[in-house]
């Protein structure tokens, strides 16, 4: 029998439960992919005594389908493009710079946001435990994940409260490991596995990160 979480708060304590081997560990890192994963990210990354910062993803859309990827760009300059899709769908340069222009100003209104003036963290030969709070499609992780394994991190760790079974099993190709707390059949929405889905604004994203930096004690 699958259960519910009460909130995203909840969710991160039932992850940092399966993700004891890293605790304490200086290698380790949690990334969150905002909004609705920093809360999750930040019970984590407090229980398992470890720094969080986020990843900002912003998915490069078709220009007239803006749902369907032509890839993505994320935190720390990275860029991913699939040049097959662009070359079947007769993306120009110039479509493509035109939603990259727009996609990065969103991005980097984001990372000012979020980060203030902190560079990006190094990620070389880090393990990073990669955080969002559920996956639908699980398209935009794995762009994340695309990008950042040029950051060159070790290991990528991908944990998430909720996901379709089919859609969890997807990942084990492109993550070094995944977690999922909870994988229902019939899925059919994240939303519906939690008592409490109200959205996370960006304030709270940025109070939540400036809390961990600061070691402020957590709401529970």
């Amino acid at each position: 029998m699958h259960s519910r979480f009460r909130d995203r708060r909840d969710a991160g304590h039932r992850l940092a439960a399966e993700l004891r081997a890293y605790v304490n560990r200086p290698d380790v890192i949690v990334l969150a992919l905002p909004r609705g994963g920093v809360p999750v990210g930040d019970v984590i990354a407090r229980e398992l005594g470890v720094p969080l910062d986020v990843f900002v993803v912003r998915k490069l859309g078709l220009p007239w389908h803006d749902e369907l990827a032509m890839g993505a760009i994320a935190s720390g300059g990275v860029q991913v493009l699939n040049r097959d899709l662009m070359r079947i769908a007769h993306v120009s340069q110039a479509q493509l710079e035109q939603v990259v222009v727009a996609e990065r100003a969103e991005l980097e209104r984001r990372e000012r946001l979020y980060r203030g003036d902190r560079p990006f963290p190094d990620l070389r030969g880090k393990t990073v435990i990669l955080v969002d709070d559920g996956l639908a499609t699980g398209s935009t992780l794995r762009a994340a994940i695309t990008a950042l394994r040029l950051e060159g991190p070790t290991r990528i760790v991908v944990a998430v409260p909720v996901a379709a079974p089919e859609v969890c099993d997807s990942f084990r190709d492109v993550a070094d490991e995944i977690i999922c707390a909870e994988t229902p059949e019939p899925f059919r929405s994240v939303g519906q596995w939690y008592d409490d889905f109200s959205q996370t604004t960006d304030e709270e994203v940025h109070e939540l990160l400036a809390g961990a930096r600061a070691g402020a004690p957590a709401e529970v």
